[in-house]
């Protein structure tokens, strides 16, 4: 993807994203880390993380548990475990999408797919439902 697409599907200025890479800003909006994580599919947390200079766990993909997760919590470390599949409290199949557009979870910060406007956690009726 070239420097263009990508201010382009992030919604930001083409200088902006130069400065960026440059390291030349020390700062970066909301607006831009959203932007920036939904044009790059990563989670915004990981470019917080990155701005801020601190380590970042390895997580292969952002799962949580559409019944025990709370909403602008973090996920359960033993979710995010590439083996991990269901949910060690209650036994629900962990999801890494949205249940309603399929689209990527983005971020745990909201409680919304930015997609489709879905919440990410399930009715309490489909949550009973799909426990074991």
């Amino acid at each position: 993807m070239s420097q263009g697409e990508l201010a382009k599907k992030a919604g930001i200025h083409l200088q902006s994203l130069g400065k960026i890479e440059l390291g030349k800003t020390a700062r970066l909006s909301t607006k831009t880390t959203t932007g920036l994580s939904r044009a790059l599919q990563i989670p915004q947390e990981y470019l917080e993380a990155v701005c801020k200079g601190v380590s970042v766990a390895s997580v292969q993909q952002m799962k949580i548990c559409p019944h025990c997760w709370v909403p602008g919590t973090e996920a359960e470390a033993i979710w995010l475990n590439p083996r991990s599949k269901y949910c060690f409290a209650c036994g629900m199949k962990l999801s890494a999408r949205c249940l309603s557009c399929n689209g990527p979870i983005l971020s745990l910060k909201f409680r919304f797919c930015p997609l489709c406007g879905v919440p990410y956690k399930a009715p309490e009726k489909l949550a009973r439902m799909s426990v074991k």
